[in-house]
């Protein structure tokens, strides 16, 4: 079966005229566009398994835009929100940036502005969730691996030789290079940087994609 890797945008606002102008001209740059009036109707339309960004208006009934932050903060999903803010809720749109947003944009704004920030979002979302894919799938092999394979990549990745691994394993030299190579095999690198580059990638904390590790605002739970 084809994985969909199409973008899609989410726009989540109450105010439905509002919500259905943005939706038309999102959808003139030829992005999909999904709306929705309310946080949880978001939540329960959310699609895990495709890149995503979200425009997110702050000031909205029962549930607002922070609080939907957090919930999606809870619930793991990690994807780019632009949030769209008036002139008296700049200092929620700074909390909102901090909790982990990408950016904002303030009313009234102009169909270039909110287009430009958009398609930035999504630029990040296809970027972010192909990394991640690239980390799972990297992170998949590494738990293939035997214990003792698991060892030598370790200690080949704090930068041990093979003779010094020997000693701490209590191994020939040439077992240790039969590992090595069978890690590198399973791994499918060609080289001992690539190697190091695939373990550490495959400690990424929590795979936080890279958008929100970049924002010093932001701490993981």
């Amino acid at each position: 079966m084809e994985t969909n890797n199409t973008p899609i945008v989410y726009i989540v606002d109450d105010d439905d005229e509002l919500r259905r102008a943005l939706r038309i001209l999102i959808e003139s740059v030829g992005l999909e566009v999904r709306g929705f009036a309310g946080a949880n109707e978001f939540l329960n339309g959310y699609v895990p398994d495709r890149p995503g960004c979200l425009l997110l208006d702050l000031r909205m009934p029962q549930i607002g835009g922070l609080e939907l932050q957090q919930r999606m903060l809870a619930r793991g999903i990690q994807i780019p929100v632009v949030v769209v803010t008036g002139y008296p809720e700049v200092h929620a749109a700074v909390r909102a940036m901090k909790a982990g947003a990408l950016d904002f944009i303030e009313k009234p704004f102009s169909d270039h502005a909110l287009l430009e920030r958009v398609q930035h979002a999504v630029q990040v979302a296809v970027e972010s969730f192909a990394e991640t894919a690239r980390h799972r799938a990297i992170r998949e092999k590494i738990d293939q691996l035997t214990p003792r394979e698991s060892q030598v990549m370790d200690f080949v990745v704090d930068g041990l030789a093979n003779k010094q691994i020997a000693g701490r394993l209590g191994l020939s030299e040439r077992t240790v290079e039969i590992h090595r190579s069978q890690v590198m095999k399973k791994l499918a690198v060609d080289s001992v940087a690539d190697l190091v580059r695939a373990a550490l990638a495959a400690r990424d904390p929590a795979g936080i994609p890279e958008f929100r590790r970049a924002n010093p605002g932001f701490h993981p739970e």
